[in-house]
């Protein structure tokens, strides 16, 4: 991944530089959000703008139509940089590394949450306030998750730092305090 984290910050950074100047970095991280979404997603999306039969102008006419409407001018224009410069096919990388970017710059801290069942709007709400306060801080993103294996309850990653409140992991847990006995 470093190799594909060189690549991809350059244009990263250039559209965090063009978010700022525009005062549009906030709508753009919304947008790139979006868009890794609607990208991981699609297969044949994928397919399609990593494909060597399709040419560039026929990749940027694509996502004309697909994005258009949808995504900001300065968005869009990524896309199409990335297809000319045959780079479209790890727009992932690119968007991620863009959303990394502007976390750190805003302050903002990254936590995936992976819990047995899908969260609702309360228990979000509640977990990131338990999140920001664990976190020392004022502003959290949560990358949220759903893994049945856990049983019950839900796992918590914090850079490093992991706070594992699952049904599975206190099963572990006793596993191990009896193993020890």
């Amino acid at each position: 991944m470093p190799l594909l984290n060189t690549l991809a910050t350059p244009y990263a950074d250039a559209l965090l530089q063009v978010g700022e100047s525009r005062k549009q970095s906030d709508a753009l991280a919304d947008e790139a959000k979006a868009l890794l979404s609607a990208w991981s997603s699609s297969q044949d999306l994928q397919d399609a703008m990593r494909s060597p039969v399709l040419s560039v102008e026929g990749k940027k006419k694509a996502l004309d139509s697909l994005f258009s409407e949808s995504i900001s001018p300065a968005m869009l224009n990524l896309l199409k940089l990335l297809a000319d410069r045959q780079r479209i096919g790890m727009l992932d990388a690119v968007l991620e590394r863009f959303l990394e970017l502007y976390r750190e710059l805003r302050g903002i801290t990254l936590a995936y949450v992976t819990s047995a069942t899908a969260l609702s709007e309360q228990q979000q709400d509640k977990l990131t306030e338990k999140v920001k306060t664990v976190a020392g801080t004022t502003a959290v993103d949560i990358d949220l998750s759903v893994d049945p294996d856990l049983i019950g309850g839900f796992v918590v990653r914090l850079g490093s730092q992991v706070i594992d409140a699952s049904l599975r992991g206190q099963v572990r847990q006793l596993g191990l305090s009896l193993a020890r006995a």
